[in-house]
């Protein structure tokens, strides 16, 4: 099964951007996903295509207008129907409810378009404003068909797009601001992308890392065994696979407490629960 990307952006010339390359590029050659852009500047009502404007109550920037907005939405929502016939800009070709939606280009065309986005596909938009993505949410996602994502731009989303559809997950990539939300979009595919059957070559490959376990990673070495009068730990050179094992938690754990406190603390309590919720006495 195609994993199907669509991604609602006023710059689909962004797409695949890097993932076009390496292990996503290859994947995106087999059809092992597609990528489809919808490009939100479409579902403008007037000639100038107007998308944004200034902020209700006064201040900087602009926001995303919510009629744009969600005339770009339902045009990925089935049976909706709303936001097609005044849509400006593109070409339009009848839908599978009879009505007219605007053709949108096809990173693979060869796979066809991926189906709408129904309760099946979750919809994220990118805000700073949105909690912060974590790799268990992503490996969800990987499980799933697909998924949609909508790029903010400007001072992001006027707020009654969240309100009208509850089903958005507001999500951010991370406690930073970029100038919209495709690059954090592209991180978020290529994170689910990696995790989709025979992308990666080894299976352990999208286990044993970072976030998998609640942990950072153990540190890694490769040859040289003496680089610089460095040399690799002798447990990982002992051949004891239990001994490394043991090696990597521990280092994964210490780690994780001294540079994560935050994932520490969580890690600790989801650790220190017992069978029935309680907590055990230390």
């Amino acid at each position: 099964m195609t994993f199907a990307a669509t991604i609602l952006t006023l710059y689909p010339e962004m797409f695949p951007g890097p993932l076009g390359v390496s292990l996503a590029g290859r994947a995106l050659e087999r059809g092992d996903w597609s990528c489809e852009t919808v490009q939100i500047r479409d579902f403008a009502k007037d000639k100038h295509r107007t998308v944004d404007d200034t902020p209700a109550g006064g201040g900087a920037g602009m926001v995303l207008k919510p009629d744009v907005l969600g005339a770009a939405i339902d045009s990925i929502l089935p049976g909706t129907g709303r936001g097609t016939s005044e849509a400006g800009g593109g070409a339009l070709s009848p839908d599978q409810n009879g009505s007219e939606q605007p053709t949108v280009p096809l990173h693979h065309p060869a796979d066809g378009p991926p189906p709408p986005v129904g309760e099946a596909i979750p919809i994220l938009a990118m805000t700073p404003r949105g909690k912060p993505i974590t790799q268990a949410r992503i490996r969800e996602i990987a499980q799933g068909p697909g998924v949609a994502i909508l790029c903010g731009r400007f001072e992001g989303f006027d707020e009654r797009i969240f309100e009208a559809y509850p089903q958005i997950e507001q999500v951010s990539l991370a406690d930073i601001v970029l100038s919209g939300g495709e690059p954090a979009a592209l991180a978020i595919l290529d994170a689910c992308i990696r995790l989709l059957p025979g992308v990666m070559g080894a299976p352990d490959s999208g286990v044993e890392e970072s976030y998998e376990n609640g942990l950072i990673e153990y540190p890694q070495y490769t040859r040289p065994a003496e680089w610089e009068g460095r040399t690799i730990p002798e447990v990982l050179r002992s051949g004891d696979h239990a001994k490394i094992a043991a090696w990597r938690k521990a280092r994964s754990e210490e780690d994780t407490r001294l540079r994560r406190p935050d994932l520490w603390e969580r890690y600790s309590d989801a650790r220190d629960q017992s069978a029935s919720g309680a907590r055990r006495k230390d």
